[in-house]
């Protein structure tokens, strides 16, 4: 079994180098092999990435043009698809941000083995929560997400986090009854995934998580006006 990390990456040249020493520690018992997609990257993200993890099984994906975290998680998901070769293996997905709690990975990944598709770290699950996120973007997450949840009868509370682990025979479901593994360019991609998960019939969970907001150097490439008026439009416009 080998356990693919995919980290999409965009401008994250102050946050590199607390994530290489945070990976090389977690999961020392498997086979890791790190994909990274550079979203155009205007600092010095690439080059960083070849000297962190030079020693590691690694490869790096890169774009000649911004498009946005889906389109990053479409090209490592359909790469990671091809270069598979046990029915066996997992995907972690996370940011590069250093927000995810590396802590709670292991306990996603025996889950994950006990026979669930998807695992969800979820700031939403009792014993999770928010650290030093603002009002004002807690109060808007918990909105939508119930909106969301309504419009797509939805059962789990975190819709849009990027840490998660998948198995591999859920992304080959959602390969063959979709064809793309995400088509939404920007942040609402793990909504997407996780509708086309739900569609395939997958065991889902999700697993509590303290989000540290303070662990990021440097602003979310979030944009909240954009991102909320696109996940508006994708709750009215959508059809699966």
């Amino acid at each position: 079994m080998k356990i693919y990390i995919l980290i999409p990456v965009y401008n994250e040249e102050l946050n590199l180098t607390e994530l290489y020493n945070n990976l090389i520690k977690v999961l020392p018992e498997y086979s890791k092999h790190f994909v990274f997609v550079d979203d155009h990257s205007s600092d010095n993200s690439i080059s960083l990435i070849h000297q962190l993890f030079k020693n590691e099984a690694y490869h790096l994906i890169t774009k000649e043009k911004n498009v946005g975290p889906g389109d990053s998680f479409n090209l490592g998901f359909k790469w990671i698809n091809n270069h598979s070769t046990s029915n066996d293996d997992l995907i972690v997905t996370m940011e590069a941000d250093n927000t995810s709690d590396y802590n709670i990975l292991h306990n996603m990944v025996v889950i994950s083995q006990l026979g669930y598709d998807l695992v969800l770290a979820s700031p939403y699950a009792q014993g999770g929560g928010f650290d030093k996120t603002s009002f004002f973007r807690k109060t808007l997450s918990h909105i939508a997400n119930g909106f969301l949840r309504y419009s797509f009868n939805i059962k789990v509370l975190t819709l849009s986090s990027f840490y998660r682990v998948y198995k591999i025979t859920l992304l080959k479901k959602i390969i063959e009854k979709y064809k793309e593994p995400i088509e939404e360019q920007g942040f609402i991609c793990m909504l997407e995934i996780l509708i086309k998960s739900i569609n395939s019939f997958a065991s889902i969970i999700e697993v509590p998580m303290l989000l540290c907001s303070e662990r990021r150097k440097g602003k979310s490439k979030m944009k909240v006006l954009k991102t909320s008026l696109r996940y508006l439009k994708f709750m009215i416009l959508k059809k699966f």
